[in-house]
């Protein structure tokens, strides 16, 4: 079933603009806090006397929890969003963002002679950060309300295109940021706290509801068996099933890129950083591309295109990784000659622009058609389910990529794993086509 048309009382093209200015600067906020999370929690640990693998352990256990709580109140908020509305979840949210990320600002500020503390805060404000993001699936429902199906692929690209700003742009915030806070570790909390609290005034005093609350809303929010019926209706449960495989493999190539990047080309912090702002560049334009190609192309075609770029983009890292460490053997390019290495740097470059491009198209298409497939009285809930499954992508997807990175030398295992995984997608594919295709007809 599809979406009703948005009531009359809600110019869609408003509503849009301040989902986008919302979701943007709330990107904002999580890139700011990440390029610069495992630096400020090292000191404690060693203070503490802890392993360099239980470091590790306990830096990853601080990033996984954000998208665990997501993964686990994305489609409470979907569900919350249908019965009461969109307006006062996003408030909640983005008030919830404001209150952690000053929170986390507090913890990385205490004297090292509390490390427990201020990693036990971290920890608590990592959590509340992770549960109070697990709004995107309202955003997206958001842009369900004022789009018609017709239009709906061009509205959850705005979602991929503010992902990719924000990306891009909170890195530089934060080392900006640190720059004029004199490096003082709160600096990065509180500049992630102050643009929570811009988006929090937008989404008070200038976003208006677009969904009346309680019409056939669902009176469970947290219950397995509504999830289950999500993943039963036609269609859409191979659709959140290709969306979590497909963030899955990006996730492998997000968590071994500064890896990567060190071991093969000696990239110091700063160099490093610049390949991820890039990397969010490159998902702008593609999402900026996206949209008009969306009235010429269908989801399915444009996600099978994303589909085959993504395989090449990281079948060409998996590439250049095998052959830049001699299937196997270490190197690095002071021991290459300068025409060889050169090219291998270029293809590392090509090879990531494309599984970004890809992943770019394969995006919005997911979204667009999960929401063109369920009822307008339950956008929320689905397309939290469908955030859920996203969170679990992105759980999942660093942890295997960064064992399979040390597992043999050529460091290419995690971008063999990520294209086998997108085989499977592509039959799976073939299978919701299909599926489409009859409830069309």
């Amino acid at each position: 079933m599809t979406s009703q048309p948005v009531s009359e009382r809600t110019p869609p093209r408003f509503a849009l603009l301040i989902v986008f200015l919302t979701v943007f600067i709330d990107l904002l906020g999580f890139g700011i806090v990440l390029p610069v999370m495992p630096r400020q929690a090292e000191p404690y640990l060693s203070e503490l006397g802890v392993s360099p693998i239980a470091a590790g352990g306990i830096i990853g256990i601080l990033f996984s929890v954000f998208s665990l709580m997501q993964f686990i109140f994305s489609p409470i908020w979907g569900r919350l969003s249908d019965r009461f509305g969109r307006k006062p979840l996003l408030i909640l949210s983005l008030l919830g963002s404001v209150v952690f990320y000053a929170l986390y600002g507090y913890a990385v500020s205490l004297p090292f002679d509390q490390s427990q503390l201020a990693l036990g805060l971290m920890l608590f404000s990592r959590v509340g950060a992770g549960i109070a993001g697990a709004s995107v699936g309202t955003a997206a429902a958001v842009i369900a309300d004022c789009t018609t199906p017709e239009r709906r692929a061009r509205g959850m690209a705005l979602i991929g295109i503010a992902f990719g700003a924000g990306f891009t742009l909170g890195p530089l915030i934060a080392y900006f940021g640190l720059f004029i806070f004199n490096e003082r570790p709160w600096g990065v909390g509180a500049l992630a706290s102050l643009l929570s609290f811009v988006a929090l005034l937008l989404a008070v005093f200038v976003f208006r509801e677009t969904r009346v609350p309680g019409r056939n809303a669902a009176k469970e929010f947290f219950s397995i068996s509504r999830t289950l019926s999500v993943l039963r209706i036609p269609a859409v449960g191979g659709l959140i099933l290709i969306y979590f495989l497909a963030i899955f493999s990006f996730a492998n190539f997000e968590a071994t890129l500064a890896r990567f990047t060190r071991a093969a080309f000696g990239m110091a912090d700063d160099d490093n950083f610049l390949v991820f702002a890039a990397i969010g560049a490159v998902l702008v334009v593609a999402g900026g591309l996206y949209r008009p190609l969306a009235k010429r192309y269908s989801e399915i075609s444009l996600m099978t295109a994303g589909l085959v770029q993504m395989i090449v983009g990281l079948g060409g890292l998996a590439m250049v990784s095998w052959l830049l460490f001699q299937g196997g053997g270490s190197t690095d390019l002071s021991t290459v000659p300068d025409d060889q290495g050169g090219g291998l740097k270029a293809a590392f470059y090509i090879a990531s622009a494309f599984a970004v491009w890809g992943f770019a198209f394969v995006n919005p298409s997911v979204s667009a058609l999960v929401s063109r497939s369920a009822d307008s009285s339950e956008q929320g809930e689905v397309l939290g389910v469908n955030q859920s499954f996203a969170s679990l992508g992105r759980i999942l997807g660093p942890l295997v990529g960064s064992l399979l990175f040390a597992v043999h030398a050529s460091h290419a295992l995690p971008f063999v794993v990520a294209v086998l995984t997108l085989f499977c997608v592509g039959a799976i594919l073939i299978n919701v086509a299909r599926s489409i295709r009859k409830l069309n007809d």
